[in-house]
């Protein structure tokens, strides 16, 4: 089953200093943080800002392929988690065909910013997330961490800068 998420956030880890994507569920207090590359941040950081580059970045090709091509963006579902790594699947329409498409979520979601669709992840990488979270040797600090993000207010979330 999946759930539907948004993205709440973008912030930088306090101990690895690395860029985190959060997405909380719409009908709840879920939250799903998802760390992602410097760069891939900054796509989604200007997305989520609204900010215009001189020449269209990667993300932003791809949604001038997709409608120069007729094809809609119905769908991104962050799909499996797998050695602590996030796998996401993209679900295009052309001419009421669907295709899926693999995708790092990191990519699915800086498409979703600018396609305006749905984001989705399974229930079962919710889960396998949390069971991450609760191993005997990643339970403080993890504990600690999920704790922190649930406690996120808009301030904290604030404007992301690189």
């Amino acid at each position: 089953m999946e759930v539907e998420m948004k993205i709440r956030g973008l912030m930088m880890d306090p101990v690895t200093n690395m860029p985190i994507v959060i997405l909380k569920d719409i009908g709840g207090n879920t939250v799903l943080p998802i760390w992602v590359g410097v760069y891939e941040a900054n796509a989604i950081a200007l997305e989520i800002e609204k900010v215009s580059t001189p020449r269209p970045m990667t993300h932003d090709l791809i949604k001038s392929l997709l409608m120069g091509l007729n094809t809609a963006l119905r769908k991104v579902v962050v799909s499996e988690l797998k050695d602590d790594t996030f796998y996401a699947v993209i679900w295009l329409d052309r001419d009421g065909e669907l295709i899926s498409v693999d995708s790092r979520p990191s990519d699915a979601l800086a498409l979703a910013l600018r396609l305006d669709c749905p984001i989705y992840v399974e229930e079962a990488v919710l889960k396998s997330s949390s069971k991450a979270a609760t191993t005997a040797d990643k339970a403080a600090n993890n504990e600690e961490l999920r704790r922190w993000l649930e406690g996120l207010n808009d301030e904290d979330l604030g404007r992301y800068k690189m």
